[in-house]
C-alpha cells in the first residue's frame, strides 16, 4: 500500500500501518477482481476495502484451504478461537492480531455494526457442517452473513450522498452481495463439489429433475443446463434491484461499484461462453472486458473526484 493512500486515510500508527498492509496483501493475492475496483475509489477510502477483505478472506482461509493439512475440528477449532478474539476486540475497541487490527479500527470509525462480522464468522461455521441447502430461503440465511453483510459494510465507509439513503442504500447493497456469491456459487459446482459442499437450492435442482448425485457425476445434462439457468437468471434480477442503490452513493464511490458489480456478475456472462460446462473449466471474465470496464470507470471516477475539488 502507498504512503499516500495510509496519509490519505489518516493512518499514521506505524503498527496500524503495517496492518492495513497485511490487509492490502491478502486482497492483492486472492481479490483480484475486488482488488481492481478499489483501485477505483480514492485513495483515503482503500485501506478501509482493504480491512474488510483482509478479515473475510483470513476467515474463509481457514474453512478452506485445500492445501492445509488441518482436519474439520481442527478448522473449526481454529475459526472459533481467532474468530472469537475478532469479536472481543471489536467490543474492546482495539486488537494486537495483525487482521483484527486493520478491521477494528475500520469499524470504529465507519460505525460499523459489530454484529455484521458476527454474522460473516456464523457463515463460516457453517461451511464447516453444512454440505447442502434445501430451499432457497435456508440458503438465504448463509448468504446474509458470507455476503450481505459485506455489502452493508461497504455502505458504511464509502457513505450515501445523503445520509436519509442510507437504508435504502444498505437494502440494495444486500442484493448485490447476494449477486455476487450466487455468481460465484454458479462458476464454482465443480469446486464446491471438491469440498463435499452444493450451493444450488435442492427443491430448485428438484424442479429440473436433478439431484446432487447428478451433480456429482459431474457431466452436463439439458437439465442441469436449464437449472443452471434459472440460477443466471436471479443473479441478473438481483443485479438489476441492486443497481439504483449504487446511484445513492456518494459520487466518488459509485464507479468503483459500478466496476465491481460490472465484472463481478459478469461471471455468469463467462458462464454461458463456456455454454455451462462448470465441471470441467472455471468461467473468467475476459481481460479485454476487464480493461474496458476498468477503463470507463476510471475515467469517471476522475472526473467525479475533480468535480469535488474547491473552485
Amino acid at each position: 500500500m502507498s504512503r499516500r493512500e495510509l496519509d490519505a486515510a489518516g493512518i499514521a500508527d506505524p503498527a496500524m500501518r503495517a496492518a492495513y498492509e497485511a490487509c492490502r496483501l491478502l486482497h492483492a493475492r486472492h481479490g483480484r477482481t475486488y482488488y481492481l475496483a478499489t483501485r477505483l475509489l480514492p485513495p483515503g477510502k482503500r485501506p478501509f476495502v482493504h480491512a474488510l477483505y483482509g478479515f473475510a478472506r483470513y476467515a474463509d482461509e481457514i474453512v478452506d484451504d485445500l492445501d492445509s493439512s488441518m482436519t474439520p475440528q481442527q478448522r473449526a477449532d481454529a475459526l472459533a478461537t481467532w474468530g472469537d478474539q475478532v469479536l472481543a476486540d471489536l467490543a474492546r475497541g482495539h486488537s494486537t492480531d495483525p487482521i483484527a487490527r486493520a478491521l477494528v479500527d475500520t469499524a470504529l470509525r465507519f460505525a460499523i455494526p459489530h454484529e455484521h462480522f458476527a454474522d460473516f464468522l456464523a457463515s463460516m461455521r457453517m461451511d464447516l457442517t453444512v454440505t447442502a441447502y434445501a430451499t432457497f430461503d435456508e440458503l438465504a440465511v448463509y448468504v446474509h452473513g458470507s455476503a450481505a453483510v459485506i455489502g452493508r459494510e461497504m455502505v458504511h465507509v464509502l457513505g450515501t450522498s445523503d445520509p436519509a439513503d442510507l437504508p435504502e442504500a444498505l437494502a440494495r447493497a444486500d442484493d448485490l452481495g447476494v449477486a455476487f456469491q450466487l455468481a460465484n456459487f454458479i462458476r464454482d459446482v465443480g469446486e464446491d463439489l471438491d469440498r463435499g459442499r452444493v450451493y444450488l437450492p435442492l427443491d430448485e435442482l428438484a424442479a429440473y429433475a436433478v439431484t446432487r448425485a447428478d451433480l456429482e457425476r459431474r457431466v452436463l445434462t439439458p437439465q442441469i443446463r436449464l437449472a443452471l439457468e434459472a440460477q443466471v437468471r436471479r443473479v441478473r434480477r438481483l443485479q438489476a434491484q441492486a443497481d439504483p442503490g449504487i446511484a445513492l452513493l456518494r459520487p466518488e464511490a459509485q464507479p468503483c461499484i459500478r466496476a465491481a458489480s460490472e465484472l463481478y456478475c459478469g461471471i455468469v456472462d463467462a458462464v454461458e461462453a463456456i455454454d455451462y460446462q462448470v465441471f470441467d473449466a472455471r468461467a473468467t471474465v475476459g481481460n479485454g472486458r476487464r480493461a474496458r470496464v476498468a477503463g470507463a470507470a476510471w475515467v469517471e471516477a476522475l472526473r467525479a473526484r475533480r468535480a469535488l475539488r474547491p473552485a
